[in-house]
């Protein structure tokens, strides 16, 4: 039986463009499958009104070795938010500032209270091994990031006021059940670069790789508005699409994400955590500053905020001002606007009544859940000639899904030739 094509590819999410990106690089013949009307997965904008809204918040990091390899940083024109972060405390905001990136902020940094020489001490012993010797730390044995913090000596207002809430937006949970292991690459990655978002949205992550993927030749058959029901593995697997149409193909790839990829493959639902994120206009910005916002007394559901606009002024019209809050999601956890309101208020010290709100996003499977041990790859074939692939099958981040994408384009490319 002739094939329609040599690889399906379903979803054009990160790990499913890069995938098809590298596929037609080698000269495969491409079909890349999207339900939706427009490419990224959970990495979609939307304009409302003139503001730029995330599905929820998102950040880009340029230091992840899967941005700098594949991905011209210049072209997504990305703007970054300040190095470091934006306390609240008992007596208003703090600021914490990178020594190097912003040194202008260390008198004010100093200042913060939140600095001991016994702390940052804690914090460097702890965090050393994934600055050195990463490959070491994915390696070696794990534990949850709680226990290695307690192991590591690291207490008082740096851990409980700074780095708990921060990691709490990062990995979606706040229990400290997360990979220890994960984290400390997680936190290399912030060391290493200042995360920020393109000019046009998170978008633009995904609408570049989809545009190279297509430029190539051959270029990739992208069809959008393409749902796919089902999955028959084999010799010469197929893909029943939605609109009853079949499939055929060498090769089949499952790019979706964690909530969907049960429905096409035998595999269980991976866990995953979520996150819902209120996005405010308002006419005048709460702060000046660029900074990612946390609360350290802790006293309600929001783990951050930012002004996005103050860091990407493209996210806002003229003469307003995009603000984020971000909480938990899921877990019995339902926070409320009225909740998220008053610590708004609370935390930038300013009235948020008059906050206009835009759109409220709840991401429910915002992020695989990352216990320890970390699992940094799962095998690439799940069936005869059916392979899956995404950040679920690797690390939950950007960098987790873009190395997916690219590793099982690499076993199917084997299977192929050897075939």
């Amino acid at each position: 039986m002739d094939v329609d094509a040599d690889v399906v590819v379903i979803g054009a999410g990160l790990a499913g463009l890069r995938c098809a990106d590298r596929l037609a690089g080698a000269g495969r013949h491409v079909v890349l499958l999207e339900r939706e009307p427009v490419v990224g997965g959970r990495q979609r904008t939307d304009e409302v009104d003139g503001f730029l809204l995330d599905r929820g918040f998102q950040v880009l990091n340029p230091a992840y070795p899967a941005i700098r390899r594949w991905v011209d940083v210049d072209d997504l024109a990305l703007r970054s938010f300040g190095a470091g972060l934006l306390v609240r405390r008992e007596r208003g905001l703090v600021e914490l500032a990178h020594p190097l990136r912003e040194p202008l902020g260390l008198a004010a940094t100093l200042r913060s209270g939140l600095l001991t020489p016994a702390s940052l001490a804690a914090v460097g012993r702890w965090a050393a091994p994934g600055l050195a010797v990463p490959r070491r730390v994915v390696r070696g044995p794990d534990r949850p990031v709680g226990v290695g913090l307690d192991a590591a000596g690291v207490r008082g207002p740096l851990r409980e006021e700074v780095l708990e809430p921060f990691l709490a937006g990062v990995v979606a949970e706040d229990s400290g059940e997360t990979s220890e292991a994960f984290v400390r690459l997680l936190v290399r990655m912030f060391a290493l670069g200042v995360p920020g978002l393109p000019a046009r949205g998170i978008r633009a992550l995904p609408e570049w790789l989809a545009d190279r993927a297509r430029r190539r030749s051959p270029g990739v058959d992208l069809r959008l508005s393409s749902g796919v029901v089902g999955v028959r593995a084999g010799r010469e697997p197929s893909v029943e699409a939605l609109d009853g149409t079949t499939v055929t193909a060498r090769a089949v790839v499952v790019a979706v994400g964690p909530e969907a990829v049960a429905g096409l493959v035998d595999l269980p639902a991976p866990r995953t955590r979520g996150l819902r994120t209120w996005w405010f206009a308002a006419d005048e910005a709460p702060t000046a500053f660029d900074k990612v916002v946390v609360d350290g007394r802790r006293r309600g559901p929001m783990v951050n905020a930012a002004v996005v606009s103050n860091a990407v002024p493209s996210y806002a019209p003229p003469g307003s001002h995009l603000v984020e809050v971000t909480t938990l999601l899921g877990d019995g956890r339902d926070p409320t606007e009225d909740e998220v309101r008053r610590q708004a208020a609370e935390v930038f010290g300013v009235p948020t009544a008059g906050w206009c709100t835009i759109r409220r996003d709840d991401v429910h499977d915002a992020l695989p859940a990352q216990p320890a041990p970390l699992r940094v790859t799962s095998p690439a074939r799940v069936d005869e000639g059916v392979y899956v692939a995404g950040d679920h099958r690797d690390t939950a981040s950007i960098q987790g899904a873009l190395v997916s994408g690219h590793r099982v384009a690499g076993a199917v490319l084997d299977a192929l030739a050897s075939a």
